[in-house]
């Protein structure tokens, strides 16, 4: 029984913490109808589609497609590390941060030892992961707790931009910088076989699905109408990808519903969030986010403060800094660990040190608008 609890706890983590915090209120605050109050179902549902739909869209080789025909002829070592970089911080916008780098970890992994250029996988993979998670916050459906706030808060399109938009500007400059920042040497990357298109009605199907999603997310659609579109879709045209979706995030969120919901019913702990939230909702974001990751941090912390779009910016740049800031990063390090010579302790002093800069260079930029 121990082994399977920590087993499971291995898989999962953060499913496993919040399910623990979720159990711990509820005996404070016992199980009632007001628990369907704290769930975010608007939420729980785009998640539901946008996950199984990019699921759907990288099931049919969408994106090792574009990125054979980007990285094509590459010639140059800058030019390469620019490529590997660029392809999960503009992906990231439209297919999650996760699904950026389980997408483009293991391309560059095979790509720099097909070219004999092993050394640079550790940097290439610590700014992937940045990248992901930068470019993620370019749009909501980048990433869940952009999703959540976004979706939460009511805000336009037009104030989204504008909160986030020149954060995503500076990362994308900085980015550039860091990725040529290498003494350049000739490379020519060829492939062995071109990568094909799969299943031409399933990718309509795809398409039309995330045409439909998009819609959602900018309020054209209404959520329900679109969550049982796609189940829809997805029963009849590929049963199988009804699987493959991500459910643990999912009640990870509802977990986060019910321990947030019944944290605001404590009054000396809301009393305490709140007088933080206060004093700097952004800053405090950004703190709790190296501690319990941002998509936790946002949902949490937006029950005590209605300064969403401070939370917004706080979780977002808070996915830089400890490994666990933003879930992410864990994917990206499992995938260098699997590498034959991995140094995991290197890895990670190289990856937080990198953080830390990009974080630091972030939260000044924060400070200097506010």
């Amino acid at each position: 029984m121990k082994e399977k609890i920590i087993s499971a706890f291995k898989k999962e983590p953060v499913l496993s913490i919040s399910a623990l915090c979720a159990a711990l209120s509820m005996l404070a605050v016992p199980p009632s109808a007001e628990y369907l109050g704290y769930i975010d179902w608007k939420v729980l549902g785009l998640l539901f589609c946008l996950m199984s739909v990019v699921a759907g869209l990288q099931s049919v080789g969408l994106f090792d497609v574009l990125a054979q025909k980007m990285l094509r002829g590459c010639s140059g070592l800058r030019r390469l590390r620019l490529m590997l970089v660029m392809l999960p911080f503009f992906t990231s916008m439209l297919i999650t941060n996760d699904v950026a780098l389980i997408t483009f970890v293991p391309f560059a992994i095979a790509v720099l030892g097909a070219v004999g250029r092993k050394d640079q996988l550790m940097p290439v993979i610590i700014l992937q992961t940045v990248a992901a998670n930068l470019g993620s916050m370019a749009l909501p459906v980048g990433n869940p707790q952009s999703l959540y706030l976004y979706s939460s808060s009511g805000m336009s399109m037009g104030e989204y931009f504008g909160t986030l938009g020149i954060f995503v500007l500076i990362s994308f400059v900085g980015l550039i910088a860091a990725s040529v920042g290498v003494k350049e040497s000739p490379i020519a990357v060829t492939f062995e076989s071109d990568k094909k298109l799969g299943g031409g009605k399933l990718l309509a199907v795809y398409a039309v699905l995330f045409l439909l999603a998009m819609l959602c997310v900018f309020k054209v659609i209404d959520y329900r109408v679109v969550t049982a579109l796609v189940f829809a879709a997805l029963f009849i045209f590929d049963r199988k990808m009804l699987s493959r979706v991500d459910y643990a995030l999912l009640v990870t969120f509802v977990c986060f519903f019910v321990f947030s919901g019944n944290l605001g019913g404590l009054e000396a702990v809301k009393n305490l969030l709140t007088g933080l939230l206060q004093k700097n909702a952004m800053l405090t974001s950004v703190l709790a986010s190296q501690v319990i990751s941002n998509v936790p941090a946002a949902v949490l912390l937006s029950a005590f403060t209605e300064d969403l779009s401070a939370l917004l910016v706080g979780t977002n740049l808070g996915g830089l800094g400890t490994i666990i800031a933003s879930l992410a990063s864990l994917i990206s390090f499992k995938y260098y660990l699997k590498i034959e010579g991995a140094q995991p302790m290197k890895y990670m002093a190289k990856f937080t040190v990198v953080n830390v800069i990009g974080l630091i260079i972030l939260l000044a930029a924060a400070m200097v608008m506010a």
